[in-house]
């Protein structure tokens, strides 16, 4: 394994060498322990839920009564124009 070196806060270095005296293990299993926990074991690597986790429960629960919203080149290109012609600054 690798050494490093960490300084720590003294209200942390002693809640670190309690624990590691409670749980009879020795500092590093605890830091170990937690950094794979922090670093390796979640699913969410980037440190948050993503778009589609945040609204997971919506998707599907809006119906336009049209089945073809996805497919539809001039619908699509309806909507392209309208969100250009949005962006557009009013001359003065």
């Amino acid at each position: 394994m690798e050494g490093i070196s960490v300084k720590l806060p003294p209200s942390l270095g002693n809640a670190l060498a309690a624990e590691a005296r409670r749980r009879n293990v020795t500092q590093s299993t605890i830091v170990r322990e937690a950094l794979e926990h922090r670093l390796l074991d979640r699913p969410d690597r980037d440190g948050g839920p993503s778009c589609a986790d945040l609204v997971q429960d919506l998707a599907g629960s809006v119906k336009s009564g049209r089945r073809d919203l996805a497919t539809n080149k001039a619908l699509l290109r309806a909507a392209v124009r309208a969100d250009a012609r949005r962006g557009r600054k009013r001359p003065r």
